[in-house]
């Protein structure tokens, strides 16, 4: 399906770019649906898992998710614009009810039930390795398995990803054949938590 068929299907609007002033946090660009069905159709995410999609924007990975895969989901994002048009998706959409959002910035969300973080590189490397710390701090206080996505990943967020000993590489999944061209980043990454690292 197209862009605008999915979006139709979920009864949502989440097409369009959306450009952010401040330098720590990226454009609202949301992932492209074929990627989503890549991750989906990995078996990764299931519907027993509780996902938080940081930069959420207007929502698009937390519906989908919700709707494909059947999980519970979060978004957070730091605009109060974006916040409002994916409440309107949350009205709009038949799966509200498994769908939260809070608007606030990455590093003051509290983590309640969480196990899989999700990213497509919405803020900078220096924010990101504040996250990871204070998923990992929800991990020590709450031990349990986590999965952290990365889509379209850059070298600082897999440099950030590698130098953490509780998080290891689970799987490599390649994107590049959904788009025109070869790009290395045309994929998704996802780290879990090593098991035996904080008791589990």
């Amino acid at each position: 399906m197209t862009e605008r068929e999915w979006d139709k299907r979920l009864r949502i609007k989440t097409i369009g770019r959306e450009d952010e002033d401040n330098p720590d946090y990226s454009p609202y660009e949301p992932t492209p649906y074929s990627v989503l069905e890549r991750l989906a159709d990995s078996g990764l995410i299931r519907r027993k898992h509780r996902l938080l999609d940081y930069g959420c924007g207007k929502g698009r990975v937390a519906f989908f998710m919700a709707s494909v895969i059947g999980c519970r989901a979060t978004g957070i994002d730091y605009s109060p614009k974006l916040i409002d048009i994916a409440k309107e998706n949350r009205r709009t959409s038949r799966l509200g009810d498994r769908v939260t959002l809070t608007c606030c910035r990455a590093e003051q969300y509290e983590i309640g039930e969480e196990d899989v973080f999700s990213f497509f590189n919405p803020f900078s490397a220096r924010v990101f390795e504040g996250v990871l710390r204070h998923i990992l701090r929800s991990f020590h206080e709450n031990p349990r398995l986590l999965r952290i996505v990365c889509y379209y990943p850059s070298e600082e967020y897999l440099q950030c990803l590698e130098a953490l000993p509780e998080l290891q590489l689970l799987a490599d999944i390649d994107c590049g054949d959904l788009f025109n061209g070869k790009n290395p980043r045309e994929r998704i990454v996802v780290y879990h938590t090593v098991e035996g690292f904080a008791n589990i």
